[in-house]
């Protein structure tokens, strides 16, 4: 008893005598290097009490059965940073009071009315909260009448009570806040990510923890959940039954915890170290390797300037440099140089590690770096000269379910050709946009040359400048079409996005910039298939253009892309221009060669895309589906879009020709704003045939060569798809992704006649021929 005192009378505690010397003699005497201090909240290790505030003091009740639950020693002992194992999980929590940042007074203890207290921690900027903080709300609404409390909890350092206060406001949350000032309720429930999720029955038992539900994960988004654990758990408890699965893993970002030394170095290490602080060792890499995107108005989730808002990610940049994912870059070093590489290099790696594991101390302020400029409105190389918004009217995005893509056309009163050496699109809703696309629609599209690529917006992708004198072609009188790919976030959202474009002098224009793109839309993949490979090609390739870059798509099953050059001199071995073996959704790079990779001499240029559709796919919405070609991210997609360019000044050289892999001469790509290439399917599990939209305005001239080609290909078509005997194939048996796109049905009787599909193969191949001798 005697080592008590000096810690009561620091700690301001009334306690009863008799339970006073029930606690001490029954376990031990508190040290008093453990104590922690904050305003409404205290705790010791070894003790459990409410705290409530008395004028300026704290008022401490110890609650004797809530420290003579099962497990509750165990809990309080093992709390600190980092991860709890299972065997130290909380089985009860003791009761606790603070203030919400309202300034009410929020108690939780035990009850004798069934009721259920659902505690939530979340944080300011972790993408998985912001996802998931409406439904908290909308489930807190739906079980209010029924004896269950919501509380929220913010335990990091970086969220200031200012910047908690404009969360609050920003998503109009009702349910309690607590600042969580020192993060002593995250130790106190062990908690570790946000959003992670207590419900406690009336004893203050933990009957379920973890996520919310699994829609969203960390590079996940699915349509819809497949367990909607938290309500589940809810209703099982109010139903009086045991919840079903009372452990789940949360998977959101680590609470903002500031480790502590255990061990002061001493006078001699302090004199002989290097002490690792953040104005002189850290800032420097952070802002060289993170500062091009955490920074504020910038697309990082969270800016990593400020000394807090570093000190309190420090936990979790440590995680994501280690598991690989940040700096984010995903091709093979082994092959291609690239000028937008991301690398940290090791040694960095290991000062970042280091100082977080030291506590993270910031150094003299006066050698702090000068911080990166918050971002401008427009990543270009000065305001754009024009700005044109996909519309006046606002596009109203529901709070729920799925939203087809949307297309806006819009004029942009060019009167005259138009030369761009800088497009970007913004959003005007972040939240909600999920990709967006702008296309050149020329005004004669009766000419073969279709709809031309100006700019996109897409995860992880960032608008990189061209080269000095390098520049993208607008005729005048086209028209803009913007694809808008919205997801919706459990909020009403609305959005307004715009493209910015910096206009060239034509006098200076050396190389015109054009996108070419090679796809495969005729796949199938199996359910539970963890490789399914799908092949394409880029066939037509302009032999005196160059490649400056190429960018791979897919959707969350895609699995790795790689490409291979392949010579018009057999002898040679293909190339591999550009592996990624890990590719990731979430982080569409556009892959700018350090030098523009020359394409005379290519005859074709193919490409593998492996797809897993297995359970093994945390991203994978559903490994039981099929899936085919589709715009939605369940769906899947195999394409390649590669920049390239090509002189066009007559001083410096011939104007380009294009040779196709069987020899026969297509259209430079100047002569038009896109060139689309024909698309060959070398899989035999996906080599159904893709038929282009027939065109009515178009007329050919058709040769017995044309005959012999066309009923081969509607032959093959027949012998796959038709029903044996018949001479028609009903429109609903073949895939989706024909279906979609190919349009064959042109009486729209519900069957595909072999006159439909002849006609729509003479279109093609009189399109391919056009364009072969422009």
């Amino acid at each position: 008893m005697k080592n008590f005192e000096p810690i009561r009378q620091e700690m301001r505690l009334h306690v009863d005598p008799g339970l006073e010397t029930m606690l001490v003699g029954g376990f031990a005497t508190p040290p008093a290097e453990r104590h922690w201090k904050i305003p409404s909240v205290r705790f010791d290790r070894f003790d459990v009490w409410t705290v409530s505030k008395v004028g300026q003091s704290t008022v401490v009740k110890f609650h004797l059965f809530a420290v003579l639950g099962l497990g509750l020693f165990a809990f309080i002992s093992g709390a600190g940073f980092g991860a709890a194992s299972a065997s130290q999980e909380p089985t009860h929590v003791a009761p606790f009071s603070a203030q919400s940042m309202d300034g009410t007074e929020i108690q939780v203890a035990g009850s004798s009315d069934g009721a259920l207290t659902v505690v939530c921690f979340l944080g300011n900027d972790c993408p998985l909260v912001k996802w998931y903080v409406s439904r908290l709300q909308s489930l807190a609404d739906k079980f209010a009448d029924q004896k269950v409390r919501f509380l929220a909890i913010n335990s990091n350092h970086q969220d200031s009570p200012e910047k908690i206060a404009a969360f609050v406001r920003e998503h109009e949350l009702k349910i309690p806040m607590i600042a969580d000032a020192g993060h002593r309720l995250a130790d106190h429930f062990q908690a570790e990510r946000t959003p992670e999720i207590f419900v406690l029955d009336q004893t203050l038992a933990v009957r379920y923890r973890g996520r919310v539900d699994d829609q969203y994960q960390p590079g996940v988004s699915r349509a819809e959940p497949r367990r909607r654990d938290l309500e589940l758990a809810i209703e099982q408890l109010l139903a009086g039954t045991p919840v079903e699965v009372p452990r789940t893993a949360a998977l959101g970002c680590l609470i903002g915890r500031v480790a502590q030394r255990n061990v002061e170095p001493t006078t001699e290490e302090t004199d002989t170290a290097t002490v690792l602080t953040f104005a002189e060792h850290v800032a420097p890499v952070v802002y060289q390797h993170c500062g091009e995107c955490h920074r504020p108005n910038d697309i990082g989730p969270f800016s990593l300037i400020e000394y807090d808002e570093v000190k309190g990610w420090g936990a979790m940049m440590v995680e994501v440099i280690d598991q690989g994912l940040m700096p984010p870059w995903h091709a093979n070093p082994e092959y291609g140089k690239f000028a937008n590489h991301r690398e940290l290099p090791e040694a960095d790696k290991q000062l970042i590690r280091d100082w977080v594991a030291a506590g993270a101390p910031l150094g003299d302020p006066a050698k702090l770096p000068p911080a990166p400029e918050p971002a401008g409105e427009w990543l270009l190389p000065n305001e754009p000269d024009l700005i044109v918004p996909m519309g006046s009217t606002p596009f109203e995005v529901p709070a729920q379910g799925t939203v087809d893509y949307k297309y806006f056309v819009v004029d942009p009163g060019l009167t005259e050709d138009r030369w761009v050496k800088g497009a970007q699109i913004i959003p005007g809703n972040r939240s909600v946009v999920h990709h967006s696309i702008v296309f050149i629609k020329p005004p004669d599209e009766d000419s073969g040359a279709g709809q031309g690529w100006l700019a996109a917006y897409v995860p992880g992708q960032r608008p990189l400048p061209y080269a000095q004198g390098f520049a993208r072609r607008i005729p005048a009188g086209s028209k803009f079409v913007f694809q808008q790919h919205y997801t919706t976030n459990g909020q009403p959202a609305e959005d307004i996005t715009r493209i910015g474009l910096v206009f060239a002098d034509p006098d200076e224009i050396t190389h015109a910039v054009d996108t070419l793109v090679a796809l495969n839309q005729s796949f199938e993949i199996p359910p539970h298939n963890p490789n399914f490979q799908v092949d394409g090609s880029l066939s037509s390739v302009p032999q005196q253009a160059m490649m400056l870059g190429l960018s791979p798509h897919m959707h969350y099953r895609g699995k790795s892309f790689q490409l291979k050059a392949v010579h018009n001199d057999a002898t040679e071995p293909a190339e591999v221009i550009l592996d990624v073996p890990r590719y990731d959704f979430n982080w569409q790079h556009v892959y700018a060669f350090d030098e523009p990779l020359p394409l005379e001499g290519i005859a074709r240029i193919d490409f593998v895309a492996a797809f897993d559709n297995s359970a093994e796919n945390p991203a994978n919405p559903d490994p039981s589906r099929t899936v085919i070609w589709g715009d939605q991210s369940w769906e899947e997609m195999a394409i390649v879009y590669f920049d390239v360019a090509w002189r066009i000044r007559p001083d410096q050289v011939d104007e380009p020709s294009t040779t196709a892999g069987d020899g026969s001469k297509v259209a430079p790509a100047s002569e038009s704003t896109s060139t689309v290439p024909q698309v060959t399917a070398k899989s035999p599990e996906s080599s159904a045939l893709a038929p282009t939209t027939p065109d009515a305005n178009e007329t050919s001239d058709r040769t017995q060569s044309d005959d012999a080609s066309v009923d081969a290909q509607v032959d093959e078509f027949f012998a796959r798809f038709a029903p044996t005997g018949r001479d028609r194939i009903p429109e609903a048996s073949l895939p989706e992704a024909i279906r979609r796109f190919a349009g064959l049905d042109n009486d729209n009787d519900g069957e595909v006649s072999r006159e439909e599909l002849r006609n729509a193969f003479y279109d093609r191949a009189e399109r391919q021929r056009r364009r072969a001798n422009q």
